[in-house]
């Protein structure tokens, strides 16, 4: 259900889903993140952008712990996930990421069959009982992805076997599979041909109705297409947030101008 309200002025107000304050992100010695604070909404698709290595894949990848496999990585900082603390020593990440799901650059589907690439997350997450109950999670979730009228008829094959763009529709059906509540994507169409960005640049727009989306992108064209919010990354730093519109239009940083007219970047 879209988590909203009006406010006094009669808009839709979209609820905090994630709440970041004063986050620092150290790789050793390094300093990746610098002190980054910044709300993401529900029902939203907030894009991060700048150039390469300024941070935006480190500061996504916060927000479902993966930096923790990274054994010189530290993460300091409060991150919120409706409110409550991710990095708590109560939470477990595994169950963060069930509620926080992931899609990367390249798609990775498992050597499995399409059906059980999708039924892995339910399973070892417990969150069906039975095989009819499985069958409807994976069908739900391949209709999610737009990807069912085109495997209905061979899920006992190789995810493996498919073509690029529908391995990337597999693996964000297989994110979704969970019942997640964040959906976040790190350049989810660098490796896809135009046909195949568009349409998973499609599915991004229906999925923000059930999850808080977020998506690092190199290309603009994309972020100004796809997303509500947008976040300007530099050297770590947030430099700017807002209305996707606003952002690329008329940004209040010089940095950010220099950045969208192409004068750094």
């Amino acid at each position: 259900m879209t988590n909203m309200r009006l406010n006094e002025a009669g808009v839709d107000k979209r609820e905090t889903k994630i709440k970041a304050k004063d986050v620092n992100v150290y790789y050793g010695a390094s300093q990746a993140i610098k002190s980054v604070s910044v709300d993401i909404l529900d029902n939203t698709v907030t894009a991060f952008i700048g150039p390469s290595g300024c941070g935006k894949s480190t500061f996504l990848r916060c927000i479902n712990r993966m930096n923790d496999t990274i054994d010189i990585c530290r993460v300091e900082g409060d991150i919120l996930l409706d409110g409550a603390d991710i990095y708590d020593k109560k939470v477990d990440p595994v169950t963060l990421r069930a509620r926080v799901g992931m899609v990367f650059q390249k798609p990775n589907p498992f050597p499995k069959s399409i059906y059980d690439n999708i039924a892995y997350g339910p399973r070892i997450h417990g969150l069906v009982s039975t095989k009819a109950d499985l069958d409807q999670v994976v069908e739900k979730s391949l209709r999610r992805a737009a990807l069912w009228d085109e495997v209905k008829d061979r899920l006992d094959a190789p995810g493996t076997g498919l073509s690029g763009g529908q391995q990337q529709r597999l693996c964000i059906a297989r994110a979704i599979a969970t019942a997640p509540e964040v959906l976040l994507m790190d350049e989810p169409c660098s490796a896809l041909d135009p046909i195949a960005t568009a349409q998973v640049e499609e599915l991004i727009d229906e999925l923000r109705r059930d999850f808080s989306v977020v998506i690092v992108t190199h290309s603009m064209q994309q972020a100004a297409r796809v997303s509500q919010k947008t976040a300007f990354f530099h050297l770590g730093v947030l430099v700017e947030y807002g209305d996707t519109t606003q952002i690329f239009t008329n940004p209040e940083d010089q940095r950010t101008q220099d950045y969208i007219t192409g004068r750094f970047g």
